[in-house]
Order: C-alpha cells, then sequence, then structure tokens
C-alpha cells in the first residue's frame, strides 16, 4: 500500500497545521476506507487514498477556486503516478457535483473531472465522508447532514447542496452498509 503512505503524508503535510480539524476529519475517513477493505478487495487501497486525500483542498496553498473537490482534484493531478481513479473520487467526493452546480462550477468539474463510473467505489467514499465527524469520529448520515447544515446555514451555498444531496447520500450509506453485511455473512466473491 506505498500510495496510502505517500497519501497520508501528502494530506498530512497540506492539513495537519494549518487545518488540525481537518486533518482529524480525514484520519477518520481513512480509518473508515481501510474498515471496509474487505469488501473492496482490490480497490481497497484506491479508496484509503482517496478518503485521506478527499480534502486536500482546503488547504491555504491550493485553494484556488474556493471550492475544495476541485482545488484538491487539480493539485492531484499534477502528481506523476497516481492512479486516475483517486483523482476523480476526490474531485467527485459525496456528490460534488451538486455542490459545483451552486457555485457555478459545473460543467468545469464535468469536463476536468468525469465522475468514476464504479458505484462501489463512490458509494464507499460517500459512506466513508457523511459517516465521520468534523473531528474524525464515527456518526451516522442524518447526523453528519445536520451537522454541516448548523455549521454552513440552510440558505448558504453549502446548506443548499447538501440539502439537495442528502437523500442520494443516504442511498450510498445504506447501499454500503447492505454490502459490508453481505461481506461479513460470506455472501459476495
Amino acid at each position: 500500500m506505498a500510495v496510502v503512505g505517500w497519501a497520508y503524508e501528502l494530506a498530512e503535510s497540506l492539513l495537519a497545521e494549518p487545518l488540525p480539524r481537518r486533518w482529524a476529519h480525514s484520519r477518520g475517513v481513512a480509518a473508515r476506507a481501510e474498515s471496509l477493505a474487505p469488501v473492496l478487495g482490490d480497490d481497497a487501497e484506491t479508496l484509503v487514498a482517496a478518503a485521506v486525500l478527499h480534502d486536500i483542498g482546503y488547504a491555504p496553498v491550493m485553494a484556488v477556486t474556493g471550492f475544495h473537490p476541485l482545488d484538491g482534484a487539480r493539485h492531484l493531478r499534477m502528481l506523476p503516478g497516481l492512479d486516475e481513479r483517486v483523482v476523480r473520487l476526490v474531485a467527485n467526493h459525496s456528490f460534488a457535483l451538486l455542490e459545483a452546480e451552486e457555485r457555478g462550477l459545473r460543467e468545469t468539474l464535468e469536463a476536468e473531472f468525469p465522475q468514476l463510473d464504479d458505484e462501489v467505489l463512490v458509494d464507499a467514499l460517500v459512506y466513508c465522508d457523511m459517516t465521520t465527524t468534523p473531528d474524525g469520529s464515527p456518526t451516522t448520515s442524518y447526523a453528519r447532514i445536520d451537522e454541516i447544515l448548523g455549521r454552513y446555514g440552510t440558505d448558504s451555498v453549502v446548506g443548499r447542496f447538501i440539502r439537495r444531496a442528502a437523500p442520494s447520500i443516504h442511498e450510498s450509506v445504506a447501499r454500503v452498509r447492505v454490502r459490508a453485511r453481505a461481506d461479513a455473512a460470506g455472501l459476495t466473491a
């Protein structure tokens, strides 16, 4: 898992000092991703790397557009040898396309970073992000959405986006839980 170690180092270098709470969240999201390794098999490394990197666009040195999925993915695509799926997962994590639309950046995001056509990986990253508190602790997707609305306000760009995304977020989380239960019961390949 060389890419995972590299991803942790990069995310820590960008987030730990200027944004310690964001770094705690990223570590918590990555821990959730690691817990899904049995369900994901060969894709586990991709998920863990994307999970730890998903919020690097918040780093002050990267915040160009103010839209963290786009800013983070733009930085990542310039780095040699990184799996394109990791970059596209970061760009589109947790239904970012809906927030991009609220910000007038939907066409830009779609053109630069098409959504990954892998429901299992996409759902897994949504699950990891949206069931982890800002401090890195486990939570429910319902509590997480309430926390986001409380932090940003219902009429903010983020508030409007998260209200629109909420049904899809809950559906993704439910699908991951079903897959994890099936895997634990030995029902998956």
